[in-house]
This record gives C-alpha cells, structure tokens and sequence, in this order.
C-alpha cells in the first residue's frame, strides 16, 4: 500500500527553530538526529505568501518561500519532500549554505533518497536511505492517524 508524505526534512535543532518561527508547524523526530514537518493544510496556510520565488513544480510547496527555505538552509540544509511511498513518484529539493542544491526537476523513484543523501543520512544496512529512516512507515501512521481525527485535529496530522 502506498502513502503521501509531503514534508520538509533537517536536523531536529534546525525544524525546532523553524517550529518556534512558524506555530503551525509539527516536529516529529525522525533516526540520525533529524526530523521532518509535515506540510499540513494549516502549515501550508500559514507559510503561504506571494513573491516572485520561481515555482519548483511541487503540489504542495507554499508559494513564495524558496527564499525562507534559503535562509533556514545557511545553518544545516533543509530538504522539502513529495513522495509516494514506498514506490511511487517522488520530489525533492534541498537547500544548503542559502543555495538550492537539489532541483526538483521531474519525478523519479530515488528523489527522497537522493535528498536523505545530502542532509547525511546513512542507509546502514537498509536498501535506501527513505527506509533506514521509516519514512513509508511514518506517512502511513500520518494518514491513519488523519483518518481517525476530528475536524479539528485532522490539521495537525497532515
């Protein structure tokens, strides 16, 4: 079974700070000292604002905020990921040093993995690095979780 994940992944110091910056959003710790923010609607919402950031050609990227991602990046890179998981189409970019490093360009079936790659993840006896960190495993629970929640909590969830 295949599930969505849509969320920006660092260091956990890194998306503490962007979680102090921006309320909506929701660390969840992930293995190797990283963590990931799922993009929900409600965080969608909240980074949203017009600029004239080029469009990478992701679903569910707030616009305008290549520049923020940018400036998150100058202290750790950041990557921001939409993927179907386990094998589905993936996106990914990366920022490191206020540059985008990783372009989304078209979907392909490594792109998460190529992400994990440069924020450091080692795969470590796992086929790849999406599964040394659980991600599938992760969107899963995040999807089920949504699916049982009110109204209310279904935001937070993703």
């Amino acid at each position: 079974m295949s599930h969505e994940l849509n969320a920006m992944i660092a260091t956990a110091d890194l998306l503490r700070v962007v979680a102090a910056e921006v309320p909506a959003a929701r660390v969840v710790d992930l293995a190797q000292g990283l963590a990931l923010i799922p993009m929900t609607d409600r965080l969608h919402d909240a980074l949203q604002q017009p600029d004239s950031s080029p469009d990478l050609g992701f679903k569910r990227f707030p616009g305008g905020n290549t520049l923020r991602f940018a400036a998150w990046s100058k202290s750790a890179p950041i990557a921001y990921l939409e993927a179907v998981l386990p094998d589905g189409p993936q996106r990914a970019a990366v920022w490191h040093d206020g540059r985008l490093v990783l372009t989304p360009d078209e979907p392909s079936p490594d792109a998460a993995d190529r992400a994990l790659r440069l924020l450091g993840t080692d795969r470590a006896g796992h086929p790849d690095e999406s599964t040394a960190l659980a991600l599938a495993a992760l969107a899963a629970h995040a999807r089920a979780a949504h699916a049982h929640a009110g109204p209310e909590q279904q935001d937070a969830t993703g």
